[in-house]
């Protein structure tokens, strides 16, 4: 488990903050990283409280402020409990940050019914609602920010009913951006590549796959990402310094979605990359 960020309260002071899915990954470190900074941050989970309440504590050690709130926002009931603790506890909202994610990997014929529900309620509904809840609690303007995946414009194998909607929650971003910018509120996705995670370890180690190495050998950066690369694309568009930017999806992926074959990793010389010139 890598380092706790070092307290440097300041940025985001008095901020109030939700995170779905923020009891582990991506979540519990922007979760950390914003408590750092002074924030008070919902640190939203659906099973394992022990973990929540690790961030929490966590969070507290650090010096913000912290509450864990137990909704599945799979359920519209859910989304609506989450929030409402949010209103009790602190009345108002800055930050909104749709992380939680889960979906069936299945080729397209081997979709069921269950499988495309299960997967639009679980990644489009709980932004979409959660947005709606978000902006009732936004007095003073804010940031929405929602986590997709390059499986929202690359088609690769058992990805189709999460990168689909992904796809859907990208398009949502743009039309939530015109829609409440008037409130004050930018929307902006981040869009993340290989993230080394507890998913991500999931999806590669199913039967079939192949082994993820052959996939991070195609990525420019030669590496997969981490949680800290998300958290810290997240914690810029939720900044002061991206007041103006807004309906965008940054991607975050060393690269992998901007190269093509044939990949330098697959030439041989003389086309191979130089090592990095000097000047003499």
């Amino acid at each position: 488990m890598s380092e706790s960020p070092v307290s440097n309260q300041s940025a985001y002071q008095g901020k109030v903050a939700v995170i779905t899915g923020s009891s582990r990954g991506i979540g519990r470190r922007l979760a950390l990283d914003l408590a750092a900074q002074g924030a008070s941050v919902v640190v939203n989970y659906r099973t394992n409280h022990e973990l929540a309440a690790e961030v929490v504590a966590e969070a507290e050690r650090l010096g913000g402020h912290a509450i864990a709130v137990r909704a599945d926002v799979e359920t519209p009931e859910g989304v609506s409990a989450l929030f409402d603790a949010v209103a009790e506890q602190y009345g108002r909202l800055d930050v909104f940050v749709n992380n939680a994610a889960a979906a069936a990997f299945k080729k397209i014929m081997d979709l069921k019914p269950h499988h495309l529900d299960r997967s639009y309620a679980m990644n489009v509904r709980p932004f979409v609602l959660g947005a709606q809840e978000a902006v009732k609690l936004m007095d003073d303007g804010g940031r929405i920010v929602a986590v997709t995946s390059y499986g929202s414009r690359q088609g690769f194998a058992t990805y189709a009913a999460l990168g689909s909607y992904k796809a859907a929650v990208e398009s949502f971003i743009r039309y939530m951006a015109v829609e409440f910018a008037p409130y004050g509120i930018t929307v902006n996705g981040v869009n993340g590549g290989l993230i080394d995670s507890d998913s991500l370890a999931f999806f590669y180690g199913q039967e079939g796959m192949p082994d993820m190495q052959q996939v991070v050998d195609q990525i420019p950066l030669q590496r997969p990402g981490t949680v800290e690369d998300m958290a810290n694309a997240i914690e810029f568009l939720i900044s002061p310094q991206a007041g103006y930017i807004t309906g965008q999806t940054i991607v975050v992926d060393g690269g992998l979605t901007v190269s093509a074959p044939p990949r330098y990793s697959e030439v041989s010389d003389p086309m191979t990359l130089p090592e990095r010139p000097t000047r003499s």
